[in-house]
């Protein structure tokens, strides 16, 4: 299934310019506050009507400003997550879960016995929404959605009002939902580049109303140019390795195209598909292998570009075999060292600040 979305609006002096394509899997659309992600997915879900532009789903027309052609909501058979859950207070979760059933077409989508396998809500059936912990409001809601039985899946900042633990609970629901049998695609909203990179196969970058960038996950997030759209603190590649073995000092291997990574924290079993987020200022650059460092996570790795940024930071784009990781370091660094295109060196990675999450595959 494709999404093709090509739109303009404008409200007073700033302007949506959006023109992406969503595919199967999970496509994230993240930006600061104000940079257009609610507007574009509003739009796709028929509650915003374009000024100008239009929006197909697999060569059919949803908005059309040309033939003046814009399918209402009920129409277009989106399931849509808020941020906030928005359940039936009135009504038990089993109610709130089977109240988008009763209008989706029959015979198509989702059995409601496997969502509530697939979203652990089995104990949750017969209580009352105002009893419920934000997750499982989060988890219901989500519920609710699929039973629909939608063509396509639309959340906009699901997690964003969940504290730390709440969001850690859901994450990996909505890995199952990607991974499992359904294979529903779904328009992700995030300002959040953790949930990002741990969930979406593609990445929409969103700036100031336009798309500045978007491809898959794994070349946008270790593309140097996306460094200022991510946040200097924030940016850095994702990578994906297999669990090898765990030790019981509580560190387990992971085997990648370029080496092997010795991580704490993988709860993966071992011959698992895990995905990792390297942050860029984590990363450190030696001309040499070095030797009796208490980092033993070294992967010889190719320089294969370079972007200065405005200040005294330049990033840079690293072959790791097959992978690609990305390293922030000073100017200065860069002409010390005379790192150019295609200078072949040695990447240091400390274990503790290379997160994993499972990928599930």
């Amino acid at each position: 299934m494709s999404l093709e979305v090509d739109i303009t609006h404008h409200f007073g002096h700033f302007a949506i310019k959006a023109a992406f394509t969503a595919g199967s899997g999970i496509t994230a659309l993240f930006g600061r506050s104000g940079a257009g992600k609610t507007t574009v997915i509003n739009a796709v879900a028929g509650l915003l009507q374009p000024d100008a532009g239009h929006i197909r789903l697999d060569g059919e027309v949803l908005s059309d400003a040309k033939t003046g052609v814009f399918q209402p909501p009920h129409a277009r058979q989106f399931g849509y997550v808020f941020q906030d859950a928005r359940l039936f207070p009135h009504l038990s979760v089993r109610d709130n879960l089977t109240f988008g059933a009763r209008y989706a077409k029959q015979g198509h989508g989702a059995r409601f016995d496997d969502v509530i396998a697939l979203l652990g809500l089995e104990s949750l059936l017969t209580r009352a929404p105002n009893s419920l912990s934000g997750g499982e409001k989060q988890r219901v809601a989500l519920g609710r959605a699929l039973l629909s039985h939608p063509r396509m899946l639309l959340m906009d900042e699901p997690l964003a009002s969940l504290d730390g633990p709440r969001k850690q609970e859901i994450l990996p629901y909505l890995e199952r939902l990607r991974d499992g049998p359904l294979n529903l695609p779904i328009l992700y909203v995030s300002h959040a580049v953790d949930e990002v990179a741990r969930l979406a196969d593609t990445l929409v970058l969103l700036q100031d109303g336009g798309v500045r960038a978007q491809g898959p996950l794994f070349d946008v997030m270790s593309d140097p140019a996306a460094v200022p759209l991510l946040g200097v603190r924030e940016a850095g590649a994702v990578i994906e390795a297999e669990v090898a073995a765990h030790a019981g000092d509580g560190l387990s291997t992971l085997t990648l195209s370029a080496g092997t990574l010795e991580l704490p924290g993988v709860q993966a079993p071992v011959g698992a598909r895990v995905r990792l987020r390297v942050l860029a200022q984590d990363v450190i650059l030696s001309l040499n292998r070095p030797d009796r460092l208490s980092s033993v996570n070294i992967l010889p790795v190719r320089i294969c570009d370079i972007h200065q940024g405005d200040g005294p930071g330049t990033a840079l784009a690293l072959e790791a075999g097959n992978d690609r990781l990305l390293a922030r370091v000073t100017a200065r660094a860069v002409r010390d060292m005379r790192l150019s295109i295609g200078t072949h060196c040695y990447a240091i990675l400390k274990a503790t600040t290379v997160a994993p999450g499972s990928i599930g595959r």
